[in-house]
């Protein structure tokens, strides 16, 4: 039974240290609502509170506003999730 429930990685990420390695990063922050918002993440707090930058409102998957800056009470969040950067061809 010896390794059963045990990383293979010596180490163990917590949600905690992935929120803390994706500040200042380019995001996607999807409400229960369903409106998602994409831009950078400037930062958040522990009731998950989120400050953004470069922000964009996305309805049904329509770009409907841009806003400089945003602010997301945190009960309103459904999660965050990293956006990967498409890469250009020829790279």
């Amino acid at each position: 039974m010896s390794g059963v429930g045990e990383k293979a990685s010596g180490s163990t990420k917590t949600p905690a240290d992935f929120l803390k390695s994706i500040r200042g990063k380019p995001v996607v922050v999807k409400l229960n609502s369903g409106v998602d918002y994409r831009g950078n993440l400037a930062c958040l707090d522990g009731y998950m509170n989120i400050a953004m930058e470069q922000t964009e409102e996305y309805v049904n998957g329509q770009l409907k506003n841009k806003y400089g800056d945003a602010f997301i009470r945190g009960n309103n969040v459904l999660y965050i999730s990293t956006v990967k950067m498409p890469v250009a061809d020829g790279a």
